[in-house]
């Protein structure tokens, strides 16, 4: 990679509860439940890496055919890599399934099972040129004029109305909307309030400090966040959600080596009699529909999206 496009960590949104109702200054996008990824092409070499700066080009390979789909000698290119679930709306635990590869022999084989595509809905530098600084509405030209959309290559659509947009992501129960000024620059590893996301549920990364069997196998999993103390918190076990029996069967083979006898939250869960406790060192992405504060602080409706590789330190709740 020619050292100018060394990986850069992409622009975020900050979280609101408000959509911006200016039509003019504002575009409304889809919050697509997929993972960040950015393709960087050069000297006829094209490689992927998420958000967190780690490399993703082996697994993706709908993206390596480079000419097929982007008129660029050189380009930085942002968007989301998603896969549909059996309803046909975004899955972030599909998308896991291709994500989560470490053996090379698996990637085809998950290439087949699980189709990804790209939406693509940033540019970063084109032709030797840093273009981050340009205002979003130009670099929005100037993806439409490389991007040769294909099946698995797609530009990211913009509703002309948010409110629409998000009336609509709630009766379909995704994820939300993604609301970005016309006007804006990209800012490198920057997060403010020229984009914003507002989402129809909350989601976070927990930590499994328990579970509960049926039959021999996992069930419901006891999820915790750690506090400003370094002490694990229980917020709330699931049992529900993208998982299916072959999923629990794996995590039960994965737990049951770290069990332990002494439990590793701080607070007693609701769910302590049955309960088996673990090593903490798994971690999930949960959904959520509210974190109830007055009721032992746990999650509304957690349900387990997808087992993912987190540093635990990094599961820090919002508590004083």
């Amino acid at each position: 990679m020619h050292s100018e496009m060394k990986p850069v960590i992409p622009f975020e949104p900050e979280q609101s509860e408000e959509i911006p109702v200016d039509k003019n200054l504002w575009r409304y996008e889809i919050k697509w439940d997929g993972t960040r990824i950015l393709t960087y092409h050069d000297h006829g070499s094209t490689r992927l890496f998420n958000r967190k700066q780690h490399e993703r080009t082996p697994l993706y390979p709908e993206l390596a055919p480079f000419s097929s789909y982007c008129r660029a000698d050189s380009v930085i290119l942002d968007g989301e890599m998603i896969a549909l679930g059996a309803d046909g709306k975004p899955s972030f635990h599909e998308i896991m399934r291709r994500d989560l590869i470490r053996r090379t022999d698996r990637i085809q084989a998950a290439y087949r099972a699980v189709p990804a595509t790209y939406m693509l809905f940033d540019i970063v530098y084109l032709n030797g040129e840093w273009v981050h600084r340009r205002s979003l509405q130009e670099r929005l030209d100037l993806l439409q004029q490389i991007i040769i959309p294909n099946e698995r290559i797609q530009l990211a659509p913009a509703h002309p109305d948010g409110q629409a947009l998000f009336q609509v992501m709630c009766s379909q129960g995704m994820e939300g909307i993604v609301c970005k000024r016309l006007d804006s620059s990209y800012t490198l590893g920057g997060q403010d309030g020229r984009w914003i996301k507002v989402k129809n549920y909350g989601d976070l990364i927990a930590i499994i400090g328990g579970y509960t069997l049926n039959g021999g196998v996992i069930n419901a999993v006891l999820l915790g966040q750690y506090d400003k103390q370094g002490k694990l918190r229980y917020i709330g076990h699931a049992g529900t959600g993208k998982l299916t029996r072959e999923d629990w069967r794996q995590l039960t083979e994965r737990l049951m080596p770290h069990t332990i006898s002494e439990r590793p939250f701080v607070n007693k869960p609701d769910r302590h009699q049955d309960a088996i406790w673990v090593q903490p060192m798994y971690t999930a992405k949960v959904q959520y529909s509210e974190w109830r504060w007055q009721e032992g602080r746990t999650l509304r409706q957690p349900s387990i999206q997808a087992f993912v590789n987190q540093n635990i330190e990094q599961c820090i709740g919002p508590w004083i």
